[in-house]
């Protein structure tokens, strides 16, 4: 008998080291994937931070540009340079 409960006490710890292995695993299988995501995160936050900085600068000179458009001499000076564009009686010359 003392052979039946000896045989029946390891079955029991076998099975118990069997369902804290299985816990512990999934629990740091877990834990882990979840550090993953949050570092992937950390990372995208780093990128956007960056994004916004460059779309804010980019935002300024187009505020600044918009600006400049409002100004008849500015509009008149920039066709002439950008497109070309001449008065009544001038002549372009492009010189390279």
């Amino acid at each position: 008998m003392a052979k039946k409960k000896k045989k029946r006490h390891l079955k029991r710890m076998f099975l118990l080291s069997v369902v804290s292995i299985f816990v512990i695993g999934s629990t740091t299988y877990a834990t882990l994937k979840y550090w993953v995501e949050i570092y992937d995160k950390y990372q995208e936050k780093k990128e956007l931070k960056k994004e916004l900085v460059a779309l804010k600068e980019k935002e300024e000179e187009l505020k600044v540009d918009a600006s400049k458009l409002q100004d008849p001499d500015y509009i008149a000076r920039y066709a002439r340079e950008k497109y070309a564009y001449s008065k009544d009686g001038e002549i372009i010359l492009r010189i390279p």
